[in-house]
């Protein structure tokens, strides 16, 4: 069985989408990192939900040059949604039309190697709240956007343990923390 990993990146205050990628605070360590473990991953299978996935697929083709997005179009990528319809556009995109909560613990007996989703806050919510994450790492960004927030990255869950596995800090102000979660 492979692990499911969720990457997931938020403001000090617990908010997941900005009107500016990595709130403007990205740096060349957390590029560098970020284009090796998510667009350069051939040693994983991504997996979105239809939000993220549509938002991938229009910046690959708007970026179709750009050597990050032409190893991210290359790689394998599951798509699970009900709302989507084949064909999906995007190369090497395939779609499970069911609900997360079946597939995912379908995927992971299955699965040629490890799952990792980025972004996919409601989906990834979900399965961390049905206890189908192995490993949550958090991207917290130095910012905080009580006004301009949106898409909080863990409301309504239930209460969940951490285990911090690890950390690491990028271009002196973004922290990863990279947890083993476990429902209550």
């Amino acid at each position: 069985m492979v692990t499911y990993t969720v990457n997931l990146f938020t403001t000090l205050d617990g908010f997941g989408t900005g009107s500016v990628a990595y709130w403007g605070k990205d740096g060349p360590e957390l590029r560098e990192w970020h284009a090796r473990t998510f667009f350069g991953g051939a040693s994983q299978t991504l997996v979105f939900g239809a939000n993220t996935y549509r938002m991938m697929a229009h910046y690959a083709a708007q970026l179709a040059e750009d050597a990050n997005f032409r190893s991210l179009s290359a790689a394998r990528k599951i798509v699970i949604s009900r709302t989507l319809e084949e064909p999906l556009t995007w190369a090497n995109s395939m779609l499970i039309a069911e609900n997360a909560l079946d597939a995912v613990p379908r995927l992971k007996a299955e699965a040629p190697t490890p799952l990792y989703s980025h972004g996919s806050i409601s989906m990834n919510r979900a399965l961390l709240a049905a206890g189908l994450v192995d490993r949550l790492e958090v991207m917290v960004f130095p910012i905080i956007t009580g006004a301009s927030g949106e898409n909080p990255i863990l409301a309504s869950l239930p209460d969940i343990d951490l285990k911090l596995v690890e950390s690491r800090l990028f271009d002196g102000r973004v922290q990863q923390l990279v947890y083993l979660p476990t429902a209550r």
